[in-house]
């Protein structure tokens, strides 16, 4: 009996469950840290902010002593970067700008559009203040946004461009961050032809290698391309023998179906193991996972569509995980309102692409044209995938529909 192939999210379970992070540490300067995994947890040092501040420009006083007849002497300015270190007396006041230090003895901030310019009994520069305040009114406390000790982020916190700035404001002039990806990535097929070649009759370009290195980017990983082999079963495992020593993953594209020349099983059965060969997804139903070694194998589809949907889809979750990501959430879906009809068989899990968008009634979605998987403008016009169940065979216009914005790798 044929074994059912396996559905998106099994697929994606079992190469979770086979693949740990890659082992190691580096420590990078900050500046250099963006998109990078951390490989422990960072604690801060310090409390930020590191003392009681001004949260406003205005006059820092002592809230009990305020009442509309009675001026506050100003004795002096606390301004940022420098203190005003002397005692202030009772019935006095400073002046203060935002983020300078807080006088000591004194507890609140009073905006400086709240206050009156008057002159106290002796003719001194004072204020009265228009309303009577809260006390800590417009003042950050000392540890109100981080404190020392605290958690900043766990180990497996991909580094963003405001955690750059955050981990900045605590000190850090380096993090241990994981050792990036080493991906292998190769094109097979005597069809292909190098981009900039004459073309000749029954030839294509290869795209496929372009938009898989294009996606690759986004996930920072160290790209190892292999090029354009033929379908040579000599030259395939000299390329297969290549990823085995340098790479950590190696990504193929086409020779993964059933064809007489599609001889990527064979040098897989040689020269490691294969886990599964089909998906029921469309487009990417021939997809394959394995293992050379130490190197884990993607077989995407030789369509160009479907080499992006399953390299987005399935192995993108994987590769985070060998990365050292934290385990991700599902990609978020959203509801909408198709425009069109929307053909499909039943039997596979299908990822249309569509364009969305909002208007004053919700948001609406339809596919651009044709849904053919060697047609990579239908993608490259797309803003999302239409996502229909493998058991649905067909919506009508006017239907609600599941919607996947498309992630980072294709925005």
């Amino acid at each position: 009996m044929k074994k059912p192939m396996l559905s998106a999210g099994q697929a994606i379970q079992t190469m979770l469950e086979q693949v740990d992070a890659k082992a190691g540490v580096e420590s990078v300067a900050l500046a250099q840290a963006l998109d990078r995994v951390l490989s422990e947890a960072v604690f801060s040092a310090i409390d930020v902010p590191g003392y009681d501040n001004a949260a406003m420009d205005g006059y820092a006083l002592r809230a009990a002593e305020v009442s509309p007849d009675a001026p506050l002497t100003i004795v002096g300015a606390a301004l940022a970067g420098h203190a005003f270190s002397e005692k202030v007396p009772a019935g006095a006041c400073v002046r203060i700008t935002t983020g300078a230090v807080l006088p000591a003895d004194l507890d609140t901030v009073v905006m400086q559009e709240l206050v009156s310019q008057v002159a106290d009994r002796n003719s001194l520069p004072a204020i009265t203040c228009q309303l009577i305040p809260d006390v800590g009114e417009h003042v950050r406390k000392a540890g109100e946004d981080i404190c020392s000790g605290q958690l900043v982020f766990a180990a497996g916190h991909k580094l963003r461009p405001a955690d750059i700035g955050l981990l900045a404001s605590l000190g850090f002039a380096t993090v241990k961050v994981k050792p990036r990806l080493k991906v292998a990535v190769l094109s097979s097929g005597d069809e292909l032809i190098a981009p900039g070649d004459e073309l000749p009759a029954g030839k294509i370009y290869d795209s496929n290698r372009y938009v898989i290195k294009a996606m690759l980017q986004r996930l920072d990983v160290d790209i190892i391309d292999l090029g354009l082999v033929p379908d040579d079963p000599k030259l395939l495992e000299n390329a297969f023998q290549h990823a085995m020593a340098e790479a950590d993953v190696l990504i193929t594209s086409a020779g993964v179906s059933v064809g007489d020349a599609d001889y990527t099983r064979q040098i897989l059965n040689k020269l490691g193991q294969i886990d599964f060969w089909q998906v029921a997804i469309k487009p990417g139903k021939p997809f394959a996972f394995g293992k050379l070694k130490q190197c884990y194998f993607f077989g995407l589809p030789g369509n160009p569509v479907a080499a992006v949907v399953t390299l987005e889809q399935l192995v993108q979750p994987v590769l985070r995980k060998l990365a050292g990501e934290l385990t991700a959430s599902a990609p978020s879906t959203l509801q909408a309102q198709t425009l069109v009809d929307l053909k499909k068989q039943s039997g596979r899990q299908d990822f249309q692409r569509g364009w969305f968008w909002q208007d004053d009634t919700g948001l609406k979605v339809k596919t651009l044209g044709a849904q053919c998987s060697g047609m990579l403008s239908s993608i490259a016009n797309a803003n999302c995938y239409i996502v229909l169940a493998a058991d649905n065979a067909g919506v009508q216009s006017g239907d609600t529909v599941t919607i996947l914005p498309f992630s980072a790798l294709l925005r």
